[in-house]
């Protein structure tokens, strides 16, 4: 038979199969309709059932509450927001957004901070804004080579970095080829504009090398003795703090001690020995601070509001009126004074005072949520891994982004003394830029280590979309499905 008239025959069938409506027979009056009967006379008249609320049935519960809106109110919200968070991508998604977003804003205001003191100097207003973002670019790449390099990898080049960086630091300090900036001999010339400073590629070659260190001796049981904790990452440590202090570069010293401190923390060290330790870099940072007029300068304008009749105090005291001129939203990008010759280095180690005077409150709390982001992330994946390596690596790198972050913002509130340390991923300078960029992308590859991400990432891939989406229906002769 052929296929229409099978469709046929079937439509054929299917209206001769429709039952028939029910009709009630109205019962005599006067008599009583068994149950059976009532029920069925209701239904063919069309009469309703009493409604029942919901939760009222066997189990006697109490009824459903009503809804309050469609968000469920904020108890509902704060779960919502807990279960976004504990998702296995979470911390690599917020390394990754906060990351950018802080470099991306830190070069806008580079270049608005930055336009008088280029003008200043017979140069282009984007001559640093130029030079900035070409570190960007080659820090962007270094971030995405480190985001994909595996961790067997990382450990491997632990020690050519340190090797490269300790020779690199050594040739600072060789008359007629290493330069002097500011006071600062940590410096190596390039050619043209470019020049290099060392000392910051040390923090690097410290957090993995100390990392890789530790690990092995963790994996054979030897940390619970002190002489294994402290022989030889406090020796190696002590060497790079002694080539940076030649050098005169009191800042870079104090984060390369807190990276020491903050990889002897997740170590275990007991408090005897971390508080013996501390207590020897205090004695050490005194002596330096007392014998260098300087640095005790510094020290005297922790917290002043106004410039000495000599001219002392004058950088801190205006970056205070900067940030106090700023207001609620700011004056407008661009619309700032102090960068006009009053405040020194507003592209520097000053640029969050500028920030605050043409962002106003909103944009630098908006700069502090993204480093606390950054480090809570970054917290995240250190204590979520179950690898030695991945957890001393990803604390020290976010011991030193976080407190290099304090130190900065603090010299620039009067909380703590100038140091001279740059904003990380916000300030201008190459140097401090492509070494952070590069630790930024180790924790990322550290995020997407995790046994979850992975899981997670290898099904947003798309061929594996496609195969677990895709619904496969078996065609019948006639055409149907």
């Amino acid at each position: 038979m052929p296929a229409d008239e099978r469709f046929a025959v079937r439509r054929d069938r299917a209206r001769t199969s429709v039952p028939r409506p029910l009709t009630a027979t109205p019962a005599p009056s006067g008599v009583a309709l068994p149950p059976g009967l009532a029920l069925r006379g209701r239904l063919a008249t069309g009469a309703r059932r009493p409604e029942t609320p919901r939760g009222s049935g066997r189990g006697g519960s109490a009824p459903r509450p009503p809804r309050t809106g469609r968000g469920g109110g904020p108890r509902r919200t704060y779960e919502r927001a807990r279960r976004a968070w504990d998702r296995p991508l979470t911390a690599y998604y917020v390394i990754l957004g906060s990351s950018l977003l802080i470099t991306v804003l830190g070069l806008v205001m580079v270049y608005s901070a930055s336009m008088i003191k280029a003008l200043d100097i017979s140069k282009p207003s984007t001559y640093f804004f130029g030079k900035q973002f070409l570190a960007a670019v080659i820090g962007g790449a270094l971030m995405l080579l480190a985001a994909r390099m595996p961790v067997k990898l990382h450990r491997a080049l632990a020690y050519p970095i340190l090797m490269v960086t300790v020779f690199l630091m050594v040739l600072v300090q060789v008359p007629g080829i290493g330069m002097s900036v500011n006071g600062n001999q940590n410096w190596l010339y390039l050619g043209g504009p470019f020049q290099l400073q060392p000392s910051e590629f040390g923090k690097l070659a410290l957090i993995l090398w100390g990392a890789d260190l530790l690990a092995r001796k963790q994996d054979k049981r030897l940390l619970t003795q002190w002489k294994h904790m402290l022989v030889p990452l406090v020796p190696v440590a002590f060497m790079l703090l002694g080539l940076i202090m030649l050098g005169g570069d009191m800042g870079t010293a104090i984060i390369l001690t807190a990276i020491l401190f903050g990889l002897l923390w997740l170590a275990g060290a007991p408090t005897r020995l971390f508080a013996g330790v501390l207590g020897f870099a205090a004695v050490i940072a005194f002596l330096l601070i007392r014998t260098s007029p300087n640095r005790m300068s510094r020290l005297a304008c922790m917290g002043v509001s106004e410039p000495d009749p000599e001219g002392g105090c004058w950088q801190a005291a205006h970056g205070i009126y900067a940030l106090a001129s700023g207001g609620w939203f700011g004056s407008g990008l661009g619309a700032s004074v102090e960068k006009w010759g009053q405040l020194p280095e507003p592209h520097t180690d000053f640029i969050f005072a500028i920030t605050g005077e043409e962002l106003g409150l909103a944009g630098t709390l908006s700069v502090l949520a993204l480093f606390a982001a950054l480090g809570y992330a970054g917290i995240r994946v250190a204590g979520r891994t179950e690898d030695p390596f991945v957890r001393f690596a990803a604390g020290g790198v976010t011991t030193w982004i976080t407190a290099q972050a304090v130190i900065n913002i603090g010299a620039v509130l009067g909380l703590l003394p100038i140091a001279g340390v740059p904003l990380p991923l916000f300030s201008y300078g190459g140097s401090a830029l492509l070494p952070t960029m590069f630790a930024v992308g180790l924790m990322i590859a550290f995020a997407r280590e995790d046994p979850a991400a992975k899981a997670a990432l290898a099904t947003r891939k798309p061929g594996v979309r496609w195969k677990t989406m895709r619904r496969r229906v078996k065609k019948r002769p006639s055409g149907e499905r």
